[in-house]
């Protein structure tokens, strides 16, 4: 049997607000790694954008968010040959501490200030603060 065609897959990352802070892990293993990103992951059969950004927040780091709502659609080949259409999402924190669930996935967890936050950023959270501050909702390869 042929190997399959590469395909683009469905990521959804969600910038969680706390007190004029937004949540950033360190990644580990796969794309992006040393890179700062926010909680997320791949969207599942039947799920919505929603539960998406619930579930991997949940199980990435432990916390609960609330309002979440549309920030920004991107189509990314940033760490090709993988390709990701991403949807980032905005959440507020409801309740509970982050800490780290998937240390084979993430290093750590903090909060930090949106005008002072740590470098690399992984190429979705980047998109995220500049469409944050911009209003830019809409990201498409060159």
């Amino acid at each position: 049997m042929g190997k399959l065609p590469h395909k683009p897959k469905v990521g959804i990352g969600v910038m969680v607000l706390k007190g004029g802070k937004i949540l950033l892990g360190k990644r580990l293993g796969s794309h992006g790694a040393g890179e700062f990103a926010f909680p997320g992951g791949h969207l599942e059969h039947m799920e919505s954008f929603a539960d998406c950004a619930r579930r991997e927040t949940a199980e990435e780091c432990g916390i609960k968010i609330k309002n979440i709502r549309f920030q920004f659609l991107a189509n990314l080949t940033e760490y090709a040959p993988k390709h990701y259409v991403h949807i980032g999402l905005v959440a507020d924190w409801e309740n509970g501490e982050p800490e780290v669930l998937e240390p084979e996935k993430s290093e750590s967890w903090n909060w930090y200030n949106l005008d002072n936050f740590p470098c690399p950023l992984f190429k979705t959270c980047a998109l995220a603060i500049e469409s944050f501050q911009t209003g830019i909702n809409y990201f498409d390869i060159n």
